[in-house]
């Protein structure tokens, strides 16, 4: 985990903490889905600024890097579409946490686009903004680039939402 002070971006510093400790649970969780690629990803940037159309409302903004390593790629020697998808499910969320302060919730829709391969050895940079963020739904996208090469590898909208809550024993005995 980096220092948070070294983290750019006006976020406080709590937030930036609380970011690095959400990827330090999802690589703490071994042997999960993801979890070594999480153990290389670093927080470079966590900011909040007024929304373009509604400068009363916030945007979050959290900026990841990542080199692709041998456990990312497919069989073309390439980062694998599902570890685009991967990084969007996990990283756009954290947009959000920016702007909210806690957990985003819950995936609803997961959309993907891809643009250009990034081979191994590529420096990525996730750049993951809030598009709009409610009581109980919100969305960010994200843009996976290559820097690198200089190549927008992929693009994610991602719309989360509260879960539901767990039924009772009430609820359930209503069954």
């Amino acid at each position: 985990m980096s220092d948070p002070d070294t983290v750019a971006g006006n976020a406080p510093r709590e937030t930036k903490l609380a970011l690095q400790r959400v990827l330090q649970r999802t690589m703490s969780r071994t042997p999960t889905f993801g979890h070594t690629i999480f153990a290389r990803t670093r927080l470079t940037e966590a900011a909040l600024q007024p929304q373009a159309g509604a400068p009363e409302r916030a945007e979050g903004r959290a900026v990841f890097e990542l080199l692709v390593e041998d456990d990312m790629l497919n069989y073309g020697g390439f980062l694998h579409g599902g570890c685009a998808a991967l990084l969007v499910d996990v990283l756009s969320g954290l947009a959000i946490s920016v702007v909210l302060g806690t957990s985003s919730g819950v995936s609803l829709v997961l959309n993907m686009a891809y643009h250009a391969p990034a081979p191994r050895g590529a420096l990525l940079r996730i750049v993951n903004t809030t598009i709009a963020v409610g009581n109980r739904v919100r969305s960010s996208r994200t843009e996976i680039w290559d820097s690198t090469h200089g190549r927008l590898v992929a693009t994610g909208v991602h719309i989360k939402m509260d879960p539901s809550p767990q039924p009772t024993k009430e609820d359930a005995a209503k069954l």
